[in-house]
């Protein structure tokens, strides 16, 4: 048992499907982590390990779903960690691991795809599975490391701060080699599979190799694309003046896009080292592919919901529309959850009942939820919009006119299929594949009618325009709730995405050891 009581397995068990997550299940509630608590306790028949990636232990206090009897493992790893220093003393460093490691840094500044990385990438997984500790005091301590950044600083970064590179070069390669370590300490598993790439990804390219079993990958958000948005917000970062040096043309400093290329690094290694990539829709899969997955290795198997579940909600809803608009994910700034309250100040002055729901926890990034307090108040609120925190959706649902979402990014939001389940029309950006929930894709979904209406990214007053326009005609509103329901029933069900996945493990399970 670990910690919070969760089954360990025993050193001669292995779990038929090893999950590898970061920052997500079971600790952090949202879509993601709903989507992973589906698939396991929707397959039962399988026995399923967690494998959590986090910061630091302080961050996940408790556990926010109940593990389904089918998890026989869980076990935590954090970027945070660093090995017993057990003193520190003069190394030479290991010359091959050095040219290895320095042909693949190379490789990856070139265009190719993931694939024919492959050559690159394998001495140097290898040495780090052989003797991840021993490679880590090297990079940490030895002579060889000194020499290596001081060569790459004068190469590529001469006329920024030294002290500033050597402490990025530090920060960026601490993780992954908390990864190398962690990947020795993996139970075994007759598959793995990896719910995003980054961190995580670079220990399921680890963990595949040393186990010999196939890494399947699923992709909700881009990771790399989303990890770039953050971090060209991240106040840590500092870049000195005249950025530009960067990149030609760029007016992105160089330290954010040392830190932007090795997000995009780990992708194209997870890609290289998992067949299949999974991804939710057409769009991300043809952005896997632009970021170098090979084509042949993609398919798209979109988010499905047990409709079973909110069907009955639909008869729990009021026989007038409320005037609530309900915003319901994590108070983060990726969901700009800013501009849903800025567009209430616009829905305010038109419509004097009208409410704004935030649907969510504030724990995962509290200084961002402080500033949206601190908005609501500063606009006079404070009446209007409430923090609500976590709360079942099926309590929230029937009491809602419009599901809101002004999010910077998504892939496929599951809050969007489980309101048209439940009845309830939404208004998105045009994000992830939010106009294809709301308008549809072939001819015969489009037919269906639009379920909502689609704004653009971080636009109050269109945003509020769109729900003040589908509140105030029922019957637009009533034919936005038909349509949305019958989408949501023709193709995006549980059972379809359940057996695409029954499928994809049988496959991965029958697989002989590479």
């Amino acid at each position: 048992m670990n910690r919070f009581g969760a089954p360990t397995l025993p050193a001669n068990r292995s779990a038929d499907v090893m999950l590898l997550l970061e920052g997500t299940y079971p600790f952090v509630s949202g879509g993601v982590s709903s989507w992973v608590h589906q698939i396991i306790g929707g397959l039962s028949q399988l026995s399923f390990g967690i494998v959590f990636i986090g910061g630091t232990p302080q961050q996940y206090e408790r556990l926010r779903y109940k593990l389904p009897d089918n998890v026989v493992h869980l076990e935590e790893h954090y970027l945070s960690e660093r090995p017993q220093a057990g003193g520190v003393s003069p190394r030479r460093g290991d010359s091959r691991f050095y040219r290895a490691s320095g042909a693949l840094h190379d490789a990856f500044k070139e265009e190719r795809s993931a694939s024919s990385l492959a050559p690159a990438l394998e001495p140097v997984i290898a040495a780090l599975l052989r003797e991840p500790l021993e490679h880590e005091r090297d990079f940490l301590f030895s002579e060889r490391a000194w020499d290596d950044i001081c060569r790459r600083y004068r190469a590529s970064a001469a006329d920024e701060s030294f002290l500033e590179y050597f402490w990025t070069v530090r920060s960026m390669h601490g993780p992954l080699f908390a990864m190398a370590r962690a990947a020795t300490r993996v139970p075994a598993a007759r598959a793995f599979h990896v719910v995003s790439t980054g961190y995580a990804g670079f220990l399921g390219a680890l963990v595949g190799r040393a186990r010999k079993r196939p890494l399947i990958l699923t992709e909700h958000g881009i990771y790399t694309k989303e990890r770039r948005i953050e971090l060209l917000q991240a106040p840590w970062i500092v870049d000195a003046e005249g950025a530009a040096r960067a990149a030609p043309g760029s007016s992105i400093g160089y330290f954010r896009q040392l830190w932007i290329r090795l997000f995009e690094t780990l992708g194209k290694m997870t890609y290289a080292a998992a067949r299949p990539i999974v991804s939710l829709y057409e769009g991300n899969r043809e952005r896997q592919i632009r970021d170098g997955a090979e084509s042949v290795r993609t398919l798209v198997v979109p988010n499905g919901i047990d409709i079973e579940r909110f069907v009955p909600l639909r008869s729990g809803r009021p026989a007038q529309i409320p005037p609530i608009l309900g915003l319901i994910g994590r108070v983060v700034p990726i969901k700009d959850i800013k501009t849903f309250i800025r567009a209430l100040r616009v829905l305010v002055g038109e419509l004097a009942q009208v409410e704004g729901w935030i649907v969510g926890p504030e724990d995962e990034d509290k200084t961002y939820a402080e500033e949206c307090r601190d908005l609501v108040r500063t606009l006079a609120l404070e009446t209007k919009v409430k923090f609500l925190g976590f709360q079942d959706v099926a309590s929230i649902f029937p009491r809602l006119g419009l599901n809101v979402l002004t999010s910077i990014s998504e892939a496929q939001p599951l809050v969007v299929l489980e309101g048209f389940a439940a009845g309830v029309p939404c208004v998105a950006p045009d994000v992830g594949c939010c106009r294809e929930l709301i308008e549809g894709v072939s001819a015969e979904d489009r037919a269906l009618g639009p379920a909502g209406a689609v704004v653009g990214i971080a636009d109050p007053e269109t945003t509020a325009r769109a729900a003040l326009s589908l509140l105030r005609d029922p019957s637009r509103w009533r034919a936005a709730q038909r349509a949305g329901i019958a989408r949501v029933e023709a193709y995006y069900t549980q059972r379809t995405m359940l057996e695409r996945y029954r499928r994809i493990y049988d496959d991965a399970l029958r697989a002989p050891e590479a």
